[in-house]
């Protein structure tokens, strides 16, 4: 199962990191970090009716590499300019063939949130993505007990870090919420099987409060199936491969936007 796979080797880059740089001294490191944190929350609440999160994908395990060349810097730039409200940036590097990096490289050229989208159940993943640069970062609810769960936004809180939480089943959104969880992502795509089921949000978003930010995550591709969501109450969007996928990424968003005609 390619989760387990992704789990294992994360488990292993984990242990890996702590070998050559302590957790107190990346708490540290952490802790003194004095960059201002560009809020994610704010970010999706604004003036607008949609909101997108575009997100930098080289590769995913159900679709193999997406976009050669691969230009990171350029690219966020593009989406700023095409009138994204954040960036997602995956970081993991076997599977996604991200860079951790990436979000200190970008950071300078943006001024919207960049948001960390890895395989993330360890504090020490926490304290290093304040020290890489990111505004938020996610995590996968299957992937965490409750408790856990609480320990990560605890640690998040301190460092001022804001949480996106994601979740696929009721269960797994019934414990985001009772952890008071303000942004949750609800992933159309399973991840046991990789399929992607737009049902999903179809069936989750009725009980996702009024005060709490929806995002929609996986499987979007075109203006219509944003135009369906919104009409359930959902305004913001997380899209990947649409986007890596795209030859002109520009026209592609404003295309999701409803502000351009469709483009390959």
């Amino acid at each position: 199962m390619v989760l387990n796979d992704i789990l294992e080797h994360k488990r292993q880059e984990v242990v890996e990191l702590k070998s050559r740089f302590s957790l107190p001294a990346l708490q540290q490191m952490a802790e003194r970090e004095q960059g201002k944190i560009r809020s994610l929350q704010r970010a999706l609440t604004g003036d607008r009716k949609l909101h997108l999160i575009c997100e930098l994908k080289k590769a995913s395990p159900s679709e193999g590499l997406l976009r050669n060349p691969f230009e990171p810097k350029t690219l966020a730039q593009v989406f700023e300019l095409a009138g994204a409200s954040a960036i997602s940036v995956l970081t993991e590097k076997r599977y996604f063939q991200g860079n951790p990096q990436t979000l200190a490289e970008i950071r300078p050229l943006t001024s919207i949130p960049l948001l960390r989208k890895d395989f993330i159940f360890d504090p020490y993943q926490v304290y290093e993505t304040r020290v890489l640069g990111a505004d938020a970062f996610l995590i996968i609810a299957m992937l965490v007990s409750k408790e856990q769960l609480q320990e990560l936004l605890e640690i998040a809180r301190k460092l001022n870090l804001e949480v996106l939480v994601e979740v696929h089943t009721k269960e797994e959104l019934n414990r985001a919420l009772e952890v008071g969880v303000q942004v949750i992502g609800i992933n159309n795509r399973n991840l046991t099987t990789l399929e992607i089921d737009l049902a999903v949000s179809e069936q989750l978003i009725r009980f996702i409060p009024k005060n709490t930010i929806a995002v929609i995550e996986s499987g979007i591709e075109t203006p219509e199936e944003i135009q369906h969501f919104q009409s359930l109450g959902a305004h913001c969007f997380l899209v990947g491969t649409a986007l890596m996928k795209s030859q002109n990424v520009k026209e592609k968003i404003l295309e999701l936007s409803g502000q351009k005609t469709k483009v390959n």
